[in-house]
């Protein structure tokens, strides 16, 4: 009998399409959600679903999960995507699925990447979910907190689904061996430790571990009786580097850069040089990472070291001039320094407080004293009437008052005890102390 090749079968879908699970005893993980007596197993078997939004990370089983349930309470099933989806296709879908609930007909209406609809998609949903003429179930990597309406939020449950663990995925890549879906005619020479890297590389991704299988085994080698084996040389080639958990637009993006900043901020040279290392070898624009610098040095550090800034903006100018990956070096002083300078946040909570008081008293007028008076009629209003230039004073300080009388004596930069600002804040008291002194003069 003569073998057959990976490439004659007959149902060439990806592994990771072939192998999804068409029921909850498949499904693998979330046993938080689907277990035994759980909240959503129970909601499902029950025949007793409502709207939903699942939010989790890539390849945990979203989509499998909307699928299953549709099949398992016998719903029609309408996928939309934000990319095709605009909003006079989403209401004609609507009026039908309104038809068919006068059928008896439910209809679940599944979003992927949810977080990628705009406002008005997503509230073209909203009165159908309202009035119950659809099951909505939306899906999303980012926190629906933040990118779904909030009228829409409220009126789905939230579930969040986890990474899957090594061993889920293990399982996962084991019954693709097996099923008949997967390569179950075939035979395959892997060992347990093989898969297990697989797992370990795919981060909690089932689709990626399958489509990682799915690769290594059509370049497996085969022998004269059809046994396809896997070498440790194979699985080296397949697995050149591995794929940093990271979207330069989604919420780890964001989880990222505040570790960063919160090392730098903590004095910890060492993760911030890792998380800056993640965030480049992710594919992070450098510019982006040198512009967050720039704020931080003036935002944490200050007038604590007046030279962090200058290093900020010489290395944006850097990596300006010559990119990826030479300016990784720069990147790294850059943080390394912001991380061992002196920190103050002075600057930052003294523009905090000015600006909540700024808007407060947007209409309070300047006072006269420092107004420009290039007009006759604005000196005839007494537009700078009284004005003291301090050049002209031995000390280079006058007592004029210059905040509005409403503010008068209000301190909003208040100098730490760190590094240079220890002689601004001399210097800041002997100003003070001068005006107090003089100040009936």
């Amino acid at each position: 009998m003569e073998q057959s090749s990976l490439f004659e079968l007959d149902n060439n879908e990806p592994l990771a399409s072939r192998m999804r699970p068409i029921n909850l005893d498949e499904f693998v993980g979330q046993g938080h959600l689907i277990g035994n007596g759980k909240l959503l197993r129970k909601m499902i078997e029950s025949d007793n679903i409502s709207s939903m939004i699942f939010w989790g990370p890539p390849g945990v089983g979203k989509t499998t999960l909307a699928k299953i349930i549709a099949k398992q309470t016998k719903s029609e099933f309408i996928t939309f995507s934000a990319v095709t989806s605009g909003i006079k296709e989403i209401k004609s879908v609507m009026e039908d699925a309104d038809r068919n609930k006068k059928l008896g007909i439910r209809t679940i209406v599944f979003v992927d990447e949810i977080h990628r609809f705009n406002k008005a998609q997503q509230d073209a949903f909203l009165p159908f979910v309202e009035k119950g003429s659809i099951v909505l179930i939306g899906a999303t990597t980012e926190n629906p907190s933040f990118e779904v309406n909030n009228a829409l939020l409220s009126r789905c449950r939230v579930f969040v689904l986890k990474e899957l663990s090594s061993d889920d995925i293990i399982s996962l890549l084991e019954r693709a061996l097996k099923d008949n879906r997967g390569f179950g005619r075939e035979k395959i020479n892997i060992s347990h430790d093989k898969l297990k890297i697989i797992a370990d590389f795919a981060n909690g991704d089932a689709r990626s571990a399958l489509t990682i299988l799915d690769m290594i085994i059509i370049n497996g080698e085969v022998d004269d009786n059809g046994v396809i084996t896997i070498s440790n040389e194979i699985i080296e080639d397949c697995l050149t580097k591995k794929t940093l958990l990271y979207d330069k637009n989604g919420e780890e993006h964001y989880n990222i850069i505040s570790a960063l900043h919160k090392s730098m901020r903590n004095s910890d040279p060492d993760a911030a040089v890792y998380w800056l290392s993640r965030m480049l070898e992710a594919g992070e624009d450098p510019i982006y990472l040198a512009r967050r610098i720039c704020r931080f040095a003036s935002e944490d550090i200050g007038l604590a070291d007046t030279n962090a800034l200058n290093v900020a903006v010489n290395v944006y100018h850097a990596c300006h001039f010559i990119g990826m990956p030479e300016c990784s070096v720069h990147l790294t002083e850059a943080v390394i320094y912001m991380s061992l300078a002196p920190k103050s946040n002075s600057c930052y909570t003294a523009y905090l407080s000015a600006s909540s008081d700024a808007k407060e008293m947007l209409a309070e007028p300047v006072p006269l004293v420092i107004r420009n008076a290039p007009t006759k009629l604005m000196k005839e209003l007494e537009y700078g009437k009284g004005y003291q230039y301090a050049h002209d004073t031995d000390d280079k300080l006058t007592n004029m008052e210059c905040l509005p009388p409403s503010l008068k004596n209000k301190t909003y930069y208040n100098p730490s005890k760190q590094g240079n600002e220890v002689k601004f804040k001399e210097r800041l008291e002997s100003i003070k102390k001068w005006k107090n002194e003089h100040k009936n003069n």
